[in-house]
């Protein structure tokens, strides 16, 4: 399984999607199904990009056979459970000059031990987990196929604990 694409929210998608393209060393394109709306591509082999939608933008499904579109919602929430974690080529540096440049929140963490990411928080309210080339290497190794017994068990200990 692999993830190709997200989308996340923005208060102004444009700037958003011109700081994650940086951090990604990726393009900026626009998204036209729904207006004001831009893509990030990665140019990786795996076809990697991410949609950058207004904030107040939501997808709802499609009546009987039809797809699913968009439309706005006025009570969209500030904050959300929604989060990915992505390898960037970028170094924990270039994320900390740009997050400082942008005044958006980022902080190094431990994932109870088991990875490290990086904290990145796009316009304050949406958290991307970055993993710089130094970083996905411990979080690939904690979650391959070999490593998921243990994983799981691990994970089970820090609950107990909490």
């Amino acid at each position: 399984m692999m993830i190709h694409h997200i989308s996340i929210p923005a208060s102004n998608p444009l700037h958003v999607a011109q700081v994650l393209a940086e951090v990604f060393d990726g393009k900026v394109g626009i998204f036209p199904p729904n207006p004001d709306s831009y893509m990030v591509v990665a140019g990786d082999e795996y076809g990697t990009l991410i949609e950058i939608y207004p904030s107040d933008s939501v997808i709802v499904p499609g009546q009987g056979d039809g797809q699913a579109w968009f439309q706005k919602d006025a009570h969209a929430a500030s904050y959300s459970a929604v989060h990915a974690a992505i390898s960037v080529p970028t170094n924990l540096e270039q994320i900390e000059r740009i997050a400082a440049r942008e005044g958006w929140r980022v902080l190094p963490c431990s994932r109870d031990g088991l990875f490290d990411v990086i904290e990145f928080w796009v316009e304050n309210q949406l958290m991307l987990e970055l993993l710089t080339p130094a970083l996905a290497h411990k979080y690939l190794n904690a979650m391959h196929p070999n490593n998921l017994e243990q994983l799981m068990l691990d994970i089970a200990q820090v609950e107990a604990r909490a």
